[in-house]
């Protein structure tokens, strides 16, 4: 997989790779511990750090690194998970590259030239990828070490991946949890020992947040009587959201066909993104809330104040603007909500930009009530 170009501090204490192949330009290496027989501490070592840091650079066991003769500076420009993946790359880097780079007068230009090859490559690959997140590199080395580790059918789409601990007994295992369409799976590694699990959405019997004297906060998966805990999330509700999206999803896909095969995205795994999710989770609230259609589609959100006449008072709360309505909800839930369908707007009246107000006339007004004026 090639890699936007990176420095890369090879004077490092651990030394973690070996050289196999080098030129003048460029160097290829082999991780310590991939495929040395037993491989001894280091190979735990390697193993452990893998299986934790987040970086493809630390999990791919086959790298390539860009360096000029008269420079210090490594640039990591490729990974591999096997050696035939990155015996591909460094033949087309000697076919197509190589040859070029003696023409150019100082170790600047050669580097920019290698840079910018690496970064058309990267650009070609993602205009016909499915990976649609708000950031295509880290998301492109997670997938590379969800496909290492699980061995998953190609046609399985991972969603998005947290780090987290899985707690075997009253130990906690660090690792990486991952979930994709069909399946929650982890994977841990430390120091030999390594972990992991695969759950089928639905086989999942009970999926809920839990705390206990041990665990402060952790999510609880049980799958045929057998129970599973996770803790240690940076961001546990956004975590327990997409999970209970992607087990509803998996149930609905068995007993509602029709309405599956009605939409586009889901009667297509490989559309399914954690940005995607996130906002269908948004609309459903949205909808709930206000007891809105089905149909309707949560747009933009907007905190500003409300005049309410009738309490002589000024409202905080959200403007949620979708195809056909705009609807208002106070914070404390209670004050005050309402709706108002576009169709029965007549007029929209911008104040100046110091007052930044917004009026909203309906046809239909209730005897003496004033249009509603939102303002920030």
């Amino acid at each position: 997989m090639w890699l936007r170009p990176e420095e890369v501090l090879l004077k490092n204490a651990l030394k973690l790779w070996a050289t196999e192949q080098s030129n003048p330009y460029f160097v290829l290496q082999r991780r310590r511990g991939y495929r040395e027989e037993g491989g001894g501490l280091a190979g735990l070592l390697v193993g452990t750090l893998d299986a934790v840091l987040d970086s493809t650079a630390k999990v791919a066991p086959f790298r390539i690194l860009h360096q000029t003769p008269d420079s210090q500076v490594y640039w990591s420009v490729a990974c591999g998970a096997t050696k035939e993946e990155i015996l591909k790359h460094w033949e087309w880097l000697e076919n197509n590259v190589m040859k070029t780079l003696p023409v150019f007068d100082s170790s600047d230009d050669i580097t920019s030239f290698v840079q910018g090859k690496i970064r058309g490559l990267i650009a070609e690959e993602e205009k016909g990828s499915i990976i649609k997140e708000e950031d295509p590199e880290k998301f492109r080395e997670a997938l590379l070490k969800f496909e290492k580790c699980f061995g998953l059918p190609n046609q399985e789409k991972l969603v998005t991946y947290y780090s987290c601990s899985y707690w075997r007994g009253r130990v906690p295992c660090q690792g990486w949890l991952y979930l994709c369409t069909n399946f929650l799976s982890f994977y841990s590694f430390l120091l030999g020992s390594e972990i992991k699990l695969i759950i089928s959405w639905d086989e999942i019997s009970r999926l809920e947040k839990t705390s206990t004297v041990l665990l402060t906060e952790s999510i609880h998966v049980c799958c045929n009587g057998e129970d599973f805990y996770f803790s240690m999330f940076l961001h546990i509700n956004e975590t327990f959201l997409l999970m209970e999206q992607l087990a509803d999803y998996a149930v609905r896909r068995l007993f509602d066909k029709e309405t599956f095969e009605n939409d586009p995205i889901l009667n297509n795994p490989l559309q399914i993104t954690k940005r995607g999710l996130e906002s269908r989770a948004h609309s459903e609230h949205f909808r709930t809330y206000f007891r809105l259609p089905k149909e309707e589609t949560l747009k933009e959100v907007h905190e500003c104040f409300l005049w309410i006449p009738f309490a002589h008072l000024n409202s905080l709360g959200k403007m949620c603007i979708s195809e056909n309505y705009v609807c208002f909800a106070s914070h404390d839930g209670s004050l005050y909500s309402t709706i108002i369908p576009l169709r029965e707007v007549v007029s929209i009246d911008k104040s100046d930009a110091a007052t930044r107000a917004i009026t909203f006339s309906t046809k239909k007004k209730k005897k003496g009530r004033p249009p509603f004026f939102f303002h920030t």
